[in-house]
């Protein structure tokens, strides 16, 4: 679900941010801020998934209602867990982490205090906030804060490239943060769950009574096996498939050819695992539509919090714009990918956990959408402030200075 920023990332491996910079100064040029063509550079598939989603949820709640499709699903379904919706789980998962561009994991390593931000706003503050959120929100009901812990300790690796292109982002920086997030998904997911659906609800004596708890006692367990699963194989394969097509095929073909065709292939899995999930659910739905949508409200509160605490987090360990912008769109998205993996396979695919990651992708898609104008925005007027301070520097000292090339690349509006 990134193929809009193929266009926009160097496939030889050269730094992406020059991109941005001259995509900055001919705006500069022409006085155009590029923010009313923000939704027409992304794809047809990605402009308009929120409807996609709406949509699929929309038929499979209607198949839902015929016995003999809800009849075809539960025998599909083996030792807990769906063989349709496993398949489309893992050919939703494998896209993003071929789309990852490995070679660049070492520009984190340039600014250690920027990558140990980037590690406190993805790895604690992310994860608490949702888990916060639902706890407030939904004090009484595990099944629904686990499905929003599941989704908090799942980092974004793929669409967030897209986001942080239109943005005028560092786009170099965010692959080498998606290949980190990566890793690092690998290695906490299972302690993260463990702790946010387990422990801490136990400690603050949160839940609807002991029956629910202890179900989600016995489930944790398997939130390793399955991120093992979900995770792990994409994992090896995206790697794999990296090192091995790109020395056969060539960068070019595999980042123009090979990895567009697999962006369609992950979206038409995440829309037939929604079908598919949205029918098995489709009783349970129309009974408690009013929960779902109220669900909608922290999903909300979160991605707005993220985004704006952790970009101003970055201004201040004097991060550039660019850098901000990246470093906050990172922070904000969710794999929710993962987290449906994780919630169909540990809990079923008639849970509420299950449901809460349909949720957060319906309102992921609209939401970074309106976080790309506001990043354009800010961008806009810390130029502003920066021709401002230079123009009173220079009446100052009676002369006419040029502007730096940092100040022209602080706004990227229009990418292409």
């Amino acid at each position: 679900m990134s193929g809009a920023c193929h266009e926009l990332v160097h496939t030889d491996g050269s730094d992406c941010s020059a991109a941005a910079y001259e995509a900055s100064a001919d705006g500069e040029a022409s006085g155009n801020d590029g923010s009313g063509e923000i939704a027409g550079q992304l794809s047809v598939l990605d402009r308009f998934l929120t409807l996609w989603i709406l949509l699929a949820a929309g038929a499979g709640i209607a198949l839902g209602q015929l016995s003999a499709v809800h009849s075809f699903i539960e025998s599909t379904t083996v030792g807990g867990m769906n063989l349709l919706v496993g398949a489309g789980l893992l050919a939703m998962m494998y896209p993003p982490l071929a789309n990852v561009q490995w070679n660049l994991v070492g520009a984190v390593f340039h600014d250690w205090r920027l990558l140990l931000l980037t590690t406190f706003q993805n790895w604690v503050v992310g994860p608490a906030a949702m888990f916060l959120l639902a706890a407030a929100f939904f004090p009484n009901d595990a099944g629904f804060r686990a499905g929003f812990s599941l989704v908090g300790c799942s980092r974004c690796i793929g669409m967030v490239m897209i986001w942080i292109a239109l943005a005028g982002g560092d786009l170099e920086y965010g692959a080498a943060l998606i290949a980190i997030n990566s890793v690092w998904t690998m290695a906490l997911y299972s302690f993260y769950a463990s702790l946010f659906l387990d422990n801490l609800p136990h400690a603050m004596g949160l839940g609807d009574g002991s029956e629910d708890q202890q179900e989600l006692d016995i489930s944790v367990g398997e939130v390793a096996k399955n991120v093992g699963i979900y995770m792990g194989i994409p994992f090896v394969l995206g790697i794999a498939g990296w090192v091995i097509l790109r020395r056969w095929k060539g960068n070019k073909w595999y980042f123009e050819e090979f990895t567009p065709r697999l962006d369609v292939l992950a979206v038409a899995a995440l829309l037939f695992t929604i079908v598919v999930l949205f029918a098995s659910q489709s009783q349970r739905i129309t009974t408690t539509f009013a929960s779902v949508l109220f669900a909608t409200v922290p999903f909300m509160i979160y991605f707005a919090a993220m985004f704006t605490g952790s970009f101003f987090m970055s201004q201040s360990c004097g991060a550039t714009h660019a850098q901000s912008v990246t470093l906050a769109f990172t922070a904000t998205s969710n794999n929710y990918e993962l987290s449906l993996g994780v919630a169909v396979a540990t809990f079923g695919l008639d849970s509420d956990p299950a449901m809460m990651s349909v949720v957060a992708a319906l309102i992921e898609i609209p939401t970074m959408l309106a976080l790309v104008y506001l990043s354009l925005w800010l961008g806009k007027k810390q130029q502003q402030r920066t021709k401002a301070d230079a123009s009173a520097r220079c009446r100052c000292r009676g002369c006419f200075a040029k502007p730096e090339p940092g100040e022209l690349a602080i706004e990227s509006p229009s990418i292409v």
